[in-house]
Order: C-alpha cells, then structure tokens, then sequence
C-alpha cells in the first residue's frame, strides 16, 4: 500500500519543479504515477484529468489531489494537494515581502517597469492556443466577441463569464429540442473574494486575474499595477499559477492576508474535488454541462483579451515598453517550449538597460 510519507516526498518534488503551465504539470504527473509508480491505468488517469475539467479551480493541483485520493482517500488528498502547493506558496511569499519591502526603490522600478510589458506578452502569448481550443463553432465564436466587448465595456468579468455559461446551455437546449464585495473587516473580505474565486474559477489560470481586476482593482482595494506585478511573481515560481493569491494577499494585509488570500483561493479545489469524485465520471457525459463549459471556456479567452488591453493602457505607455512587449510575445511565438520566467527576467533585464540609454 502506498504511504502518505511517499504521496508527500512525490507531490513535494512535483511542486519544487514543475514549471510550464498546468499541461506541463500534468504530463509530468503522468509520467511519475502512471509510469513510473503504476498506481493506476492510463485510461483512469485520462479518465481523471477529462473529468477534472468539468469542475472549477486549477487543473494541475486538482489532479495531485484526485492521485491522493484514488491511493489514500481523503487523507491522500490533503497531503497530496498540500505538499504540491507548499513550494510555489512559500516562494512566492518571499517575493511578495521583498517586493512590499523593496518594490517602490529607484533601482527595483527600472527593472518592474520591463516586467509589465513582457507579461502582458505572456497573457497574450496563453489565449492563443486556448483559444484554438475554445471556439469550437460560431455559436462560442459569437459569445466570445459579445464577452469581450461587454467587459471592454466595463461589466464585470465573473457576470459575463456566467452569461455566456447560461446562454451555451440554452443554445444546446434549442438545439436538442429541434432534434457584489461585502463590506467586512479586512481580513475576512481578503478570504471572501478568494475563496469565491476559487469556486467560480474555470479556464485557464490567466483567468484569475480577470477575476481579480473585476473583484480588487475596479472596487479600488489593489492597483492594476500591483496586479501586473503579482502576474511577473507567479511566473518565478513552480507549481500552481494561483499562487499568485499568497503575493497580492500580502500586499493588500501582510503575513495574516497572505495566508487568508492562499486558504481561500485553494480551499474549494479541496471540497470539490472530496465531495465530487464520485459523480465526475457522470459530469463528463453530461452534454448539457459540457455545453456550459464549453461557452465559459470561449468567454473565458475573450475575458483575457480584455485583461490584455486594460494592461496594456496602463503599461504601454513609451515605445520602449512597447518594443519589450513586441519582443516577448514574438520569443514566445517561435520559442514554443520557452519557460515564461526567463520572458520576465527578459523583459526586466531590458526595462534596466532601455531606462538607462
């Protein structure tokens, strides 16, 4: 049987190196538990990761969470989840106190003022192939142009993703039948709005800061550039890029916001995935919910679009930081394995060395 010391060592490790986005996380996750431990099939582990995309919260994180449970049931799933995020959390931790401590310096602005552009390219650079993905036929290509330019047009990102969710079910209904933030103490609305985007959260990762434009920058409790700045931390880091919720509960509450942000950004995946494995080989058959998240995920492409743009206003404001932007995206486009941290060291390095001329 397997122990919870070795689903601890194997998901720690998991965390410590895995970089690249959740596809990358997962191929290396099938390479340790299918391959290499066979604790379980190929097609179990296919049949989990398919199932896992029927449910909101970070893929990547969700499916070391379902390995845990398949070897040790709920026990299995909390070490497992726990010891994959504990890296990235705690390295992001330490750059969101430096950035607090040192991110307003002259010489740490000259390398930010890089950063901001490049990972505008990195956002970009992730719609793209989600994109390819997403809009499968005109029906979500439509919904995609209306999401953006409702949220262009400032309605609020969770709302339109939502719509669009409803109006994809409607049109499979139609189709077969022819054949606001609470004013409570701060620490308790830092793990509100957290906790409530990790329910809500579908599609890429990229989308949380969609969410979080929505729910802290347009209520005013974060500035847009904090929330750039937080998108640059969580490329540094391994593991889950909702660890970003550890560097901006940091900024907007110190150490005790930072841990609410992290609790409540990561605690639905742990409920969802306890309470709903079971019923997730039915969800994936479901047609009217594969509808649903068939509209979310092309509203969730035009949501980051508009994430772009808004960025882009606020950080594109020379032609210097024009050209890193240009830069970086077309690094990304020919470099297709190119790790997004070396695009942000880029773009900060060059933001240094452009300031100074």
């Amino acid at each position: 049987m397997t122990t919870l010391k070795e689903i601890f060592l194997l998901f720690l490790k998991l965390g410590s190196i895995s970089f690249g986005g959740p596809a990358a996380h997962i191929a290396m996750m099938e390479d340790e538990v299918v391959r290499k431990r066979r604790w379980m099939t190929h097609e179990h582990f296919l049949d989990l990761v398919g199932a896992t995309n029927l449910i909101p919260g970070p893929n990547s994180t969700e499916m070391t969470m379902h390995c845990g449970y398949e070897q040790r049931g709920w026990k299995g799933l909390l070490v497992a989840g726990a010891s994959f995020i504990a890296p990235a959390i705690l390295i992001t931790g330490l750059i969101a106190w430096l950035y607090q401590q040192y991110g307003t310096l002259p010489n740490a602005e000259k390398f930010i003022y890089g950063i901001k552009p490049a990972v505008i390219a990195i956002i970009a650079n992730a719609a793209i192939p989600l994109g390819k993905r997403a809009f499968k036929n005109s029906t979500l290509i439509f919904l995609g142009i209306a999401v953006l330019i409702a949220t262009l047009f400032g309605v609020n990102e969770i709302y339109a993703l939502f719509s669009a969710g409803a109006v994809g079910m409607l049109f499979h209904i139609g189709n077969k039948a022819k054949e606001r933030t609470l004013s409570v103490v701060p620490g308790l609305q830092i793990l509100l709005i957290f906790f409530k985007t990790g329910a809500l959260l579908y599609g890429s990762g990229y989308v949380l800061f969609a969410f979080l434009d929505a729910e802290l920058v347009a209520t005013g409790l974060l500035s847009r550039e904090v929330l750039i700045d937080s998108v640059a931390a969580g490329q540094f880091t391994p593991g889950p890029v909702l660890s970003t919720a550890t560097f901006i509960g940091w900024q907007m509450g110190g150490l005790s916001g930072s841990l609410l942000a992290t609790l409540g950004i990561f605690l639905p995946s742990f409920l969802f995935v306890a309470l709903l494995n079971p019923l997730l080989p039915r969800l994936k058959k479901s047609k009217l919910f594969s509808a649903f998240l068939d509209a979310v995920n092309a509203a969730s492409v035009a949501v980051i679009v508009t994430v772009c743009i808004k960025m882009g206003m606020d950080a594109l404001t020379d032609w210097k930081s024009t050209m890193i932007a240009l830069v970086s995206m077309a690094s990304l486009l020919y470099f297709k394995r190119l790790n997004s941290a070396f695009v942000v060291l880029g773009g900060a390095l060059a933001g240094y060395l452009l300031l100074l001329v």
